[in-house]
């Protein structure tokens, strides 16, 4: 197992757990090198930054931005970076409000097929009011017994083509890159695989993205197949493009997989925080 782990959120974004229980357990299943990357927040890093280095653990700053890309909604993470600069945190501001206005659409759209409350529920289990997701909403699905869990919730209300999905502009992919380099951070692709694009896609927007000083990919993920560690690497590889691992870890019983169970990254890759 990995103990390199560098996508994870807390409740300061959609995670069930708050900083100080997420490092812990990332602490207690064998990680020292360990990223919160909560999604367009970086409230939550000043206390995992204190309960990592607490424990001994070596901490590295993080974030999850939502970028809009052709017609797909992507995630860039950023890493290392100075969370008081002033650009990304005036950029994430801008994604934030954006958040809190597709909530509301969210909502309306459940309304439609009859399922009221929503954006009231959805709060009820943000803890960060500036960010109710399409997690929360989930949630709020589970808790009224309209579905079973929830990836059911996703399934049937919450994904394109679905009662509760809208569409949204997020950050631009020059932008997100922007914010971070401007603090001094690396970026990289979260979670390549999850994304509906073939291989023409792939190639443009690999491209794109080391063109505008992108560095690294997610190989190993806790939403990627063992195939797809493969394919990411020769993707990595081809690029130009350091490689990152990360679980994604929400919380127990909503991830794939838990802190620390991730495999090694594949031989031949070089790692993105090397140079941390």
């Amino acid at each position: 197992m990995s103990s390199v782990d560098l996508h994870s959120h807390s409740t300061h974004s959609d995670g069930l757990l708050p900083p100080v229980e997420l490092v812990t357990r990332a602490h207690a299943n064998g990680v020292t090198t360990y990223a919160l990357t909560d999604h367009d927040e970086l409230s939550g890093l000043t206390e995992a930054r204190a309960t990592a280095e607490a424990l001994g653990m070596r901490f590295i700053n993080g974030v999850e931005i939502s970028v809009s890309w052709a017609d797909e909604t992507l995630h860039i993470v950023g890493l290392n970076f100075d969370p008081q600069q002033t650009a990304i945190a005036e950029g994430l501001r801008q994604v934030r409000v954006g958040r809190l206005a597709r909530a509301e659409r969210i909502a309306a759209d459940l309304a439609r097929v009859g399922i009221e409350g929503a954006l009231e529920g959805a709060r009820r289990h943000a803890r960060n009011p500036e960010l109710p997701s399409r997690a929360h909403f989930a949630r709020y699905l589970v808790e009224r017994g309209i579905v079973s869990d929830s990836n059911a919730a996703f399934r049937r209300y919450l994904t394109k083509g679905k009662p509760g999905y809208v569409e949204h502009q997020w950050a631009t992919l020059p932008q997100a890159v922007g914010w971070i380099m401007a603090a001094g951070g690396v970026t990289v692709i979260a979670h390549p695989g999850r994304y509906g694009l073939n291989n023409k896609e792939r190639e443009a927007l690999l491209g794109e993205f080391r063109d505008l000083g992108g560095v690294g990919v997610e190989v190993v993920t806790g939403s990627h197949t063992a195939d797809q560690y493969a394919t990411w690497a020769r993707y990595a590889q081809r690029f130009g493009l350091k490689a990152s691992a990360g679980s994604d870890f929400h919380g127990p019983g909503e991830s794939y997989l838990d802190l620390g169970k991730l495999p090694e990254l594949p031989f031949g890759l070089t790692p993105v925080w090397a140079d941390f």
